[in-house]
């Protein structure tokens, strides 16, 4: 049996599939498919991107293959640097080629909208399926489902410890007689060492980002109005050993690149219930997670987390902290934690039923800059906190928006770093209580837009200029898009930094980068160090503190012997020596 996987990429609250990201979607089904029998050549991954390139065996493939999967799902908007999801008119013409049995899922069951500010839809709003099967759960476990005998499955380990049940054969049941449910974390402790091959297809590999999942679902009585993540269930924690089996077995397959990213907040993974509002941190859990991995991944270049919960840190500073250490004693330096902050309005915080307040997020903010703004070896601080702010939420006002101002300037005066500002309007999907209730996000656009521009402008500038100042030297900016003569790149990372490059250099390619210039959330940077005798006039301009006319002059007298030859003909010539090379 053949059967094909097509990512057509997600983004949810906690979870990043967009391309360099990988995310564990794709892996399960593929773990899954193999438990059912399937061998690793039967099972084939296309990502969206990859089949609008249609290379060569891709319409036949999908024209034969028994087994069309599409994954697929935005529950937050975003704006991607060289990738673009699915959308609905090629979900149709997949459908309408494939002559399998065809299945689709991912968080795109809860409904699909195309941008902030607008009311999410059901699937079968304007989509024909072309007899296409919803998973309405948990799309891996339907799959599973989906073969005879996948009842009653027994556990069991084979001789290199990888848990597998009894193989059910790969004979297809009646789509319509299969039922559908949550998936089990004993069932991806299965699946997901199983489907780590899956990365080797991957366009990107290995330059992927291996996002990993610790737990999902949330534990509080109340939720948040406009979020997805309750859909999952409550919190249900993957044991640490099946997530360092993971790795491990991800590492095998080349893999250097990882994201601790699915979840709501890392430092509530397997937390205690202390009678709070918050589960209790474990630092210890999370010592023996990022041991484990650091083991089982030796010679990894990222190791980053995603997100944090502000509340967690502010009613549990102690615990909070010494979880903290630990993550910087065994990540990679440019680590982000976002804050899912939302609104600084009291009156929003109450109506959505958010979790922190301004001063408690404060509290957090300054926490994670006291243990984490320490500059690392590839340029960037240690653990910086990311903020994400949503409008549109119930009680919004007009002054909403100054308070969130206010807040981000008090920030900004502090002194304090925070890695990224994420601004959106609010998608309201069916079932939530934003649900039908998102006239604000409409009532407010130009409002919105404005506030928008004034924070980009007075507070990320300034703040990016904090973060990276002039001068600072990134490591292994990766190069990956073309435009208008500059060369766009970022670290592998969480929440990377946009590097403009004005040189033409190729694509997969590290470099390190010196920082010449600040946009309000992109940087402008040069090759380090830079070959003088060989730079075009546009790199030389961008020396740091060089100006347009003493550059012309460098330009003119190229080339230069030595070091000693710039010196004597360029005037300061010995603040540029650090940046060049002859």
């Amino acid at each position: 049996m053949k059967a094909l996987i097509i990512d057509g990429y997600v983004d949810e609250p906690a979870c990043l599939g967009v391309p360099p990201y990988f995310s564990p979607y794709p892996r399960y089904i593929a773990g899954a498919l193999r438990e059912c029998g399937l061998s690793e050549t039967d099972i084939h991954y296309l990502t969206i991107d990859r089949l609008r390139e249609n290379p060569p065996g891709a319409g036949e493939l999908i024209g034969k293959a028994e087994l069309v999967i599409v994954i697929a799902g935005m529950t937050v908007p975003g704006k991607y640097l060289r990738a673009t999801p699915i959308s609905p008119g090629e979900i149709e013409t997949i459908f309408r080629s494939s002559t399998g049995v065809k299945v689709i899922g991912g968080p795109i069951r809860l409904g699909f909208s195309e941008e902030g500010g607008k009311a999410a839809k059901g699937l079968g709003s304007g989509i024909s399926l072309e007899g296409a099967v919803l998973a309405e759960m948990d799309i891996e476990a339907f799959v599973f489902d989906l073969f005879e005998g996948s009842e009653g499955i027994i556990d069991s380990k084979d001789s290199n410890g990888i848990i597998l049940g009894k193989q059910p054969g790969i004979k297809l049941k009646a789509p319509e007689t299969v039922g559908h449910r949550l998936r089990t974390t004993s069932e991806i402790g299965r699946w997901a060492p199983l489907g780590a091959f899956l990365l080797r297809q991957h366009p990107d590999y290995p330059y992927c980002m291996c996002e990993l999942e610790t737990y999902r679902g949330c534990g509080r009585k109340i939720h948040c109005s406009f979020c997805t993540e309750p859909f999952y269930g409550a919190s249900d924690y993957r044991p640490v050993e099946d997530v360092v089996f993971e790795v491990s077995a991800l590492y095998s397959h080349g893999a250097r690149y990882f994201r601790i990213g699915r979840q709501p907040d890392l430092l509530s993974y397997h937390g205690t219930d202390a009678g709070g509002p918050v589960p209790k941190p474990d630092p210890a859990v999370l010592e023996r997670l990022y041991r484990g991995i650091r083991n089982a991944a030796p010679e990894l270049s990222v190791l980053h987390l995603d997100n944090a919960n502000p509340i967690t840190i502010a009613t549990y500073p102690e615990e909070a902290a010494r979880a903290i250490k630990t993550i910087i004693k065994y990540h990679t330096p440019g680590d982000v934690a976002a804050f899912g902050m939302e609104s600084a309005d009291p009156q929003v915080i109450r109506a959505n039923s958010l979790k922190a307040s301004p001063e408690e997020v404060f509290e957090a903010i300054k926490l994670v800059n006291e243990l984490g703004a320490a500059r690392g070896a590839n340029g960037l601080p240690e653990l910086l906190p990311g903020l994400n702010f949503v409008h549109g939420l119930m009680g919004e006002t007009k002054k909403t928006f100054q308070l969130n101002y206010d807040f981000l300037q008090n920030v900004l005066d502090s002194g304090l770093m925070l890695r990224r500002i994420n601004i959106r309007q609010v998608m309201a999907f069916p079932d939530t209580p934003m649900c039908g209730k998102d006239d604000a996000a409409g009532k407010h656009k130009k409002l919105f837009l404005k506030y928008k521009d004034r924070v980009r402008k007075n507070i990320d500038l300034p703040m990016l200029r904090r973060v990276v100042p002039e001068g600072t030297v990134l490591k292994d900016v990766m190069c990956e898009v073309h435009e208008n003569g500059i060369t766009f790149g970022r670290q592998l990372g969480s929440y990377p930094l946009l590097v403009g490059i004005p040189a033409s250099l190729p694509f997969r390619k590290f470099t390190d980068v010196t920082v010449t210039g600040h946009g309000m959330r992109s940087i402008t940077g040069i090759p380090h160090p830079l070959s003088i005798n060989s730079a075009s006039p546009a790199l030389i301009r961008e020396l740091p503190g060089l100006g347009k006319k003493a550059s012309n002059a460098v330009a003119a007298g190229l080339p230069y012997a030595d070091e000693e030859d710039f010196v004597s003909r360029v005037k300061d010539g010995e603040k540029f020596l650090k940046y060049i090379e002859f």
